[in-house]
């Protein structure tokens, strides 16, 4: 298994700095996402780490060995296209192949190596058939099994889910992870869909203009987010201005008190709408009286925003809801102070 080592890689385009100053150490076999929204150098990141793009600054190892400049067909990466690339003319078993023909190796190899790459991916009762016959859930297997034939050092995966449906995006969610996690192949992924990123990954990178914002695993960038941006990105929370002294916030809404440390006097509170308490006892900490002015019933879960006292508005996402919120009902909410997080303004 191979790590990855990227330092001050950065990448202009004229004017536009596209990356800027990256630095990440990727570990042998981590399945690593590139997240962030259009535009915040994720792709670029990707495709340097491929070979398509030269860097205007930095460096890039895989395990010891520097690739910061070398074509892309000598760093023995595999790679997976959101398009998935596939040749139409030729059958699935053919198309897993290709990469092994263009090396050259014998054809009983080449049969061997490219049946057991679609047995990974379940793909192997199809072997005979067209791109043109599969569903999209299939051809993204048959190049995910295309990419691994090789046995890539790094697996390259960019927006690889993007085309398929719903359901198929929840399905291969699952293949995904269990391919990278059995055969323990570096892999990174590029998405801009956070709860693909949550889902599956080990640990991510937060992009934004071209700067990683922050590093961590799902629950760490979910839970204790560096900024408000982060905390925007990656799902829904209510932002509340507050006035910190150690643990304990004064806000609009009354004092609430967190586990977590203020970073400074002035801070923006970031609650998740999930970590609301409907109906609880006035008199349990970190409580407050809100009215419903929107109620949305979604089955598993229940969308409400509550308007406080002093105006502001709290989304709360209620799970399980066992009995509907009339708008205009009052109610009151709580929070754990765990579930407080206080962010410095930037």
């Amino acid at each position: 298994m191979t790590s990855i080592h990227i330092s001050n890689l950065t990448k202009s385009f004229g004017e536009t700095i596209a990356v800027n100053k990256v630095s990440l150490t990727i570990e042998s076999g981590e399945l690593f996402f590139l997240l962030g929204p259009s535009g915040c150098g994720k792709t670029t990141l990707l495709r340097m780490l491929a070979g398509f793009i030269d860097p205007t600054e930095g460096s890039i190892y895989f395990g010891d060995r520097d690739v910061t400049h070398l074509p892309p067909h000598k760093r023995n990466t595999g790679m997976v296209f959101q398009s998935y690339a596939l040749w139409p003319h030729m059958t699935v078993l053919q198309n897993v192949a290709y990469g092994l023909k263009l090396r050259k190796l014998a054809s009983n190899v080449q049969e061997k190596r490219s049946k057991e790459a679609l047995s990974v991916v379940q793909m192997e009762h199809l072997a005979h058939r067209k791109p043109n016959e599969l569903s999209g859930g299939q051809q993204q297997r048959v190049a995910l099994a295309r990419s691994i034939v090789v046995e890539p050092d790094v697996l390259l995966l960019d927006e690889p889910l993007s085309n398929l449906d719903a359901k198929l995006r929840l399905e291969m969610r699952t293949e995904i992870r269990r391919i990278c996690t059995t055969l323990g192949i570096t892999t990174v992924y590029v998405t801009h869909d956070q709860k693909e990123a949550l889902s599956i990954a080990d640990r991510m990178a937060v992009l934004k203009n071209g700067h990683v914002q922050q590093v961590g695993s799902p629950q760490e960038v979910y839970n204790q987010p560096c900024s408000s941006f982060v905390a925007s990105f990656i799902g829904e929370t209510n932002f509340i201005e507050a006035k910190g002294d150690g643990n304990m916030l004064s806000t609009p809404i009354g004092v609430l008190e967190s586990t977590h440390q203020s970073p400074s006097a002035d801070v923006t509170v970031s609650i998740r709408p999930e970590s609301f308490n409907i109906n609880n006892s006035p008199s349990s900490p970190n409580s407050f009286t809100g009215t419903c002015v929107q109620s949305i019933y979604l089955g598993e879960s229940a969308q409400h925003k509550f308007e406080t006292e002093g105006g502001n508005i709290i989304a709360v996402t209620e799970m399980n809801p066992k009995h509907r919120i009339e708008i205009g009902q009052s109610a009151t909410i709580s929070v754990a102070p765990a579930d407080v997080f206080p962010i410095a303004n930037s």
